[in-house]
């Protein structure tokens, strides 16, 4: 794929985002990234950490108000996109929430005649205390696996600031923006 085609991606996932009050009070010199990794590719073992045994993954089944706690500890402004808990990828501690993350179903899109289906992990945090442990990280990964089991052709990484961390992954840089605009 080339780059328009990632902006007709952008453009089919996302109708008028930079006409959203909250792009455009944005400072003019921040610039974010939209990250693809294909799944066909992934497997995984580009990233390898060793986590303590009492580090466990899985989709989240508390109450809602347990994990917008958590979430409001990491970003006030996620806490409303945290309404269901079916799609929430979690890293626990001890049965605790220590890192969290949406699995966003992005939809099938047709691109130059092919069907691409897209999700991607979204709102990734970790609390404070669970910092620097590479959960977080694990979390992604793991998150990742299921977009490809569940028949995703492309996981996206939307509007980060954080690309080195993703591409530890695999994710690739394919589109910059600012408040204005695809760069």
């Amino acid at each position: 794929m080339e780059k328009k085609d990632f902006v007709k991606l952008f453009e089919l996932m996302h109708p008028g985002f930079f006409d959203k009050p909250y792009i455009r009070e944005l400072p003019d010199s921040e610039t974010f990234d939209e990250m693809i990794l294909p799944l066909a590719v992934f497997d995984g073992h580009i990233y390898e950490k060793t986590l303590d045994s009492s580090i466990t993954f899985g989709f989240f089944s508390g109450e809602t108000d347990e994990l917008k706690k958590a979430v409001a500890q990491v970003d006030e402004g996620w806490v409303p996109l945290f309404g269901s808990c079916d799609r929430v990828y979690c890293g626990f501690i001890g049965g605790s929430i220590a890192s969290f993350c949406l699995i966003d179903d992005m939809g099938e899109h047709s691109i130059d005649g092919s069907r691409i289906k897209v999700g991607g992990p979204g709102c990734v945090g970790t609390l404070p205390e669970y910092r620097n442990r590479g959960i977080a990280l694990t979390m992604v990964k793991k998150a990742t696996a299921i977009l490809r089991d569940e028949g995703f052709d492309l996981s996206w990484i939307h509007y980060t600031g954080v690309a080195p961390w993703y591409g530890k992954l695999g994710y690739k840089v394919v589109l910059q923006w600012n408040k204005n605009g695809i760069i």
